[in-house]
């Protein structure tokens, strides 16, 4: 177990922050255990189940429409995530191609929202996320390209590597230009914004801004409390979209809680492109690592 353990730990948690026991990752380590999680805590969160034969991804379909999204079971970083799944052909190479990833997989209703990562301690909320997929805004003269040369430019000189990284010129972007009508050579207007691609994914250069964590409403702080709670963990990443934003209860808009992450990815927290480093990282840190944790190297 514990070369199972190195070995998930280097390709697929490389650099993931490890201040849970065992027990805390087990208990919350798919996305199946999360949606339990949410469920008897009274939060919203995506209509879903787990399937393995592609044929029950399309009985759900059946039941709930498009648009959807599937992704494995266990993993993040939304590696091997489809979405959003808007007819029948996507759903087919979905439900096949999400099978490279993890054997038991994950669909469920899709919504098109502002997307957070919280991360919740027992010490306090420690930041707030807000994701964002690659995106440039025109300025009335230049093309997409040369926009893109310049966010990446602008990148480079803030340091920001390796967390968030170079927005790629590759065929994944250019796809999803040519679904817009569009192409690297595209001119756009002033102030014209363009998403690149619809997945938040740091190796196609997506974005991260800090939101200023005191915007959380009470009832959606004593919510985070509750699921940390209910996993007796020292800290989670709490994964969520928010049709309007954290600002309004969880409870009164259209919301989804996707996922937990028991070993969350901290340094996105320290270096963001938009908004500024919360202050009292450093207190946090020091407090997490003065946690006893005996069995963190098992599996």
């Amino acid at each position: 177990m514990q070369l199972l353990y190195r070995f998930l730990s280097h390709f697929f948690l490389s650099d993931c922050s490890d201040y849970n026991p065992l027990k805390v990752r087990r208990a919350c380590r798919s996305k199946a255990q999360a949606r339990l999680a949410f469920e008897e805590n009274a939060l919203p969160y995506a209509k879903g189940r787990t399937f393995v034969n592609p044929y029950s991804a399309f009985k759900f379909y059946e039941q709930h429409g498009f648009p959807l999204v599937i992704k494995p079971n266990v993993g993040g970083f939304s590696r091997g995530a489809y979405f959003p799944i808007k007819n029948k052909a996507q759903l087919l190479r979905a439900s096949i191609g999400v099978k490279k990833w993890w054997p038991n997989s994950i669909i469920e209703t899709y919504l098109l929202g502002k997307n957070y990562r919280m991360v919740m301690t027992k010490f306090g909320v420690m930041s707030v996320l807000r994701r964002y997929p690659p995106f440039i805004v025109g300025d009335g003269r230049r093309a997409i390209g040369a926009l893109i040369d310049t966010e990446n430019a602008l990148r480079q000189k803030m340091q920001l590597a390796p967390v968030t990284q170079l927005i790629p010129k590759n065929k994944a972007i250019e796809r999803h230009l040519k679904q817009q009508g569009m192409r690297f050579s595209t001119i756009l207007a002033d102030k014209q914004k363009v998403y690149l691609h619809h997945k938040i994914s740091l190796k196609l250069g997506s974005s991260i801004e800090v939101i200023d964590k005191a915007k959380l409403s009470d009832n959606n702080k004593q919510d985070l409390i509750k699921i940390l709670n209910f996993f007796n963990a020292n800290i989670l990443g709490i994964d969520v979209i928010c049709k309007e934003g954290i600002e309004v209860d969880f409870n009164t808009q259209s919301c989804i809680f996707l996922e937990l992450n028991s070993r969350p990815f901290l340094k996105m927290h320290d270096n963001p492109r938009y908004g500024e480093k919360p202050k009292d990282l450093d207190d946090f840190y020091n407090k997490l690592e003065q946690l006893e944790i005996t069995d963190n190297e098992k599996y």
